[in-house]
């Protein structure tokens, strides 16, 4: 797992570096020639290349310098800007003719609206047609956040200092950075104990148990209770994707005659009791499902049930009694939106954990307003309150534990925007958890590789693509942890 901290935290860790007698002349030096290196790799060499780098104050702006000095030496002609002197035709001249340009005006520590020839830089970038090298985050960009009050330069790589920072992970600063290249520059991270982590598909295959050679279907098996009329695709494909991804059996129950909809596959339908008017489960189904949820490794409730009165009191009564780890999600969510006191009664149950899988909207129904600028700090505080693993979805997906941590998927991208792709990730963790997965490690493991399976499909994926996707994902991560 890589580190994730805040500039607050680096911060910290560079005073304490400094502390213990690394000069902080030296750290910058290290950098300048980290920023260096990684020019003359987009240049593809020195010979004739000219490089415009623009320079702010403070440490970001000398690290440019150093670079600037450091390429110089190898023959590569350099105009260095202050983008404090709000020179635009100094700027605009050495950007008509450079190969290459550095952005080393402000770092992690940015907070407001980018001006003057700052606001220049980045509104060029957008359409640059040389490549930008951003010094530790593009500025303009909320270091903490990933966030933009205005506009930001957007580069084709970045390097930053030591570890990953929120604001690369996020919003406008995960485009914006391009290439991320987190260089080490000697500085000591153990005084802060960083509490957030990127996860790496290495990370994954160690979390993931091997197959077993006395392995049997119920050993693994998932309970997926959910659809209304008109709604049963989403418990087939949370059933479907759960097969795909290690679930030895699979219950799919569902209300009613819908149950027909299901059944002719491997995955084994249910009839569970309907409402009276017939669309959607009512609560007289919560017995016969607690008495089957003990012969299983997990359950998945949620997806496609519908919002009538008596099955949210079903959904209510199963969240605080399933005695078997639980993903929640859709709605799910929406059952026990404004009253999280079943997820509190649950809680008080040893060994039976929850996942929620919450997008923005869940979350909000869930907490009364939407997820701040600050998603860490939003998925950490639902998971506190329900003492529940929150999955807070997103093209970077936040996975918080109620202790604190957090872990970061990255893997997601706009071809999972498509209708039917939470279901399939449901399903995914479901398994994971049936097959012995801690419920963060799984939800985490559930994220990476539906991101991963979506990157195989690329565009045009609709949601049962994923399907045949996850096993190959999962050999591949076997195979070689990637």
């Amino acid at each position: 797992m890589l580190p994730v901290v805040t500039p607050r935290e680096m911060h910290a860790a560079d005073a304490a570096t400094i502390a213990a007698g690394t000069p902080e002349r030296e750290l910058v030096q290290r950098a300048g020639w980290a920023v260096a290196h990684e020019a003359l790799r987009l240049l593809g060499g020195a010979y004739a290349k000219r490089v415009a780098v623009v320079c702010g104050p403070g440490n970001n702006g000398a690290d440019g310098r150093v670079a600037a000095d450091v390429l110089a030496r190898r023959g590569v002609r350099c105009d260095v800007i202050d983008c404090g002197t709000d020179d635009a035709v100094a700027l605009t001249h050495a950007l008509a003719r450079a190969d290459l340009a550095i952005d080393a005006m402000y770092g992690t520590g940015f907070r407001g609206v980018l001006a003057g020839t700052a606001a220049q830089l980045a509104a060029w970038s957008q359409s640059a047609v040389i490549p930008v090298l951003a010094v530790d985050i593009p500025s303009g960009v909320d270091g903490a956040t990933g966030s933009a009050e205005g506009p930001s330069v957007r580069a084709t790589a970045t390097v930053t200092f030591q570890a990953y920072k929120p604001g690369l992970c996020f919003a406008v600063g995960r485009s914006a950075a391009g290439n991320v290249r987190v260089v080490d520059l000697g500085i000591a991270l153990a005084p802060i104990v960083p509490s957030v982590h990127l996860i790496a598909g290495s990370d994954v295959a160690a979390w993931l148990p091997m197959p077993s050679a006395t392995a049997h279907k119920w050993m693994h098996a998932v309970y997926v209770v959910g659809g209304s009329s008109g709604m049963i695709g989403a418990p087939r494909l949370v059933s479907h994707a759960a097969m795909r991804a290690g679930a030895g059996m699979v219950w799919c129950g569902v209300p009613g005659d819908a149950v027909r909809e299901v059944g002719g596959t491997e995955v084994i339908a249910r009839s569970l009791a309907a409402t009276p008017d017939g669309t959607g489960l009512d609560a007289t189904a919560v017995d016969g499902i607690l008495s089957a949820a003990k012969r299983f490794g997990a359950m998945v409730i949620g997806p496609g049930l519908g919002g009538h009165a008596r099955t949210v009191a079903a959904v209510q009564q199963l969240v605080a009694e399933v005695p078997v780890p639980l993903v929640l999600d859709a709605d799910g969510l929406n059952a026990i939106a404004g009253d999280l006191a079943p997820l509190r009664v649950r809680a008080l149950q040893a060994h039976v954990p929850t996942v929620l899988t919450p997008h923005d909207g869940e979350y909000a129904r869930l907490t009364g307003r939407l997820p701040d600028a600050d998603r860490i700090a939003s998925a950490r505080a639902l998971a506190e309150e329900t003492r529940a693993v929150v999955l807070l979805k997103g093209s970077t997906t936040t996975i918080a534990a109620p202790d604190g941590r957090v872990l970061l998927a990255m893997r997601g991208g706009p071809e999972l925007a498509t209708a039917g792709t939470g279901d399939a990730l449901s399903g995914i963790i479901g398994a994971f958890l049936a097959r012995g997965v801690p419920a963060f490690e799984a939800a985490a493991a559930g994220a990476y590789v539906h991101g991963q399976a979506g990157r195989r499909i690329g565009s045009g994926l609709v949601a049962s693509d994923l399907l045949s996707a996850i096993p190959r994902t999962l050999a591949e991560l076997s195979e070689t942890g990637v």
